[in-house]
């Protein structure tokens, strides 16, 4: 049974809807005791950034700021594209905690240990 599962994450404020069923789904991943990272590229870094999630808020679904804070409480961990990061213009000091910087070489290992990928 693969036990490694991604969420890959493109969006956040550009598409609060997709980035917030993402989210739902990451929480469900690591609620089956799987080994759950998101990658968040492009649009999606900013989820990672200090305050983003505090204002997001899909009619009918859980507040995102509460989706990140028990993904994160659970194990869960933000891995956020260097490139797509900096091309936006933020600093690791905005990065909120369970965020780290890495690209797509780490996924790829993630990956390729008996892991299975979703994306929004």
């Amino acid at each position: 049974m693969l036990n490694n599962f991604a969420v890959n994450l493109t969006h956040s404020i550009d598409d609060t809807d997709r980035a917030t069923v993402a989210m739902v789904v990451a929480n469900a991943a690591i609620a089956s005791s799987k080994n759950t990272v998101v990658f968040l590229a492009s649009e999606g870094v900013r989820l990672a950034t200090k305050g983003v999630a505090d204002g997001i808020h899909e009619e009918g679904l859980t507040p995102m700021i509460e989706l990140v804070r028990n993904y994160l409480a659970a194990g869960g961990a933000f891995w956020v594209c260097p490139p797509c990061f900096n091309k936006r213009g933020y600093k690791e000091s905005d990065l909120i905690e369970g965020s780290t910087l890495a690209g797509a070489p780490k996924l790829v290992e993630f990956l390729s240990k008996d892991g299975t990928c979703v994306s929004y």
